[in-house]
């Protein structure tokens, strides 16, 4: 006799097929994942640094300011990220 949660994992492959992917697609994923963590550091260093200067200079209004703008930068670039990643799985599943 099954477990409810054999049952459940036995329904969730029949509505999506687990894929396995080869060590090249892997590679080209890990690929993008690296390239958007560099533009996200990049990001955080630059306008953390402004955020610094801000603090020093007693800019409470633009520390505030610099700091939504790095997080709608860190939402925005993960967000691309995954948008890209999906889109090669996409290619993956119809090669």
């Amino acid at each position: 006799m099954k477990s409810a949660y054999e049952l459940a994992m036995e329904r969730l492959k029949k509505g999506a097929p687990i894929v396995s992917l080869t060590a090249e697609q892997k590679a080209e994923l890990a690929e993008v994942d690296s390239q958007f963590r560099a533009k996200i550091a990049e990001k955080e260093v630059f306008l953390k640094g402004e955020i610094a200067k801000a603090l020093a200079a007693g800019q409470h209004e633009e520390v505030e300011k610099l700091q939504r703008q790095l997080t709608s930068e860190i939402r925005r670039l993960n967000e691309h990220c995954e948008l890209k990643k999906q889109k090669l799985r996409d290619s993956f599943n119809s090669a």
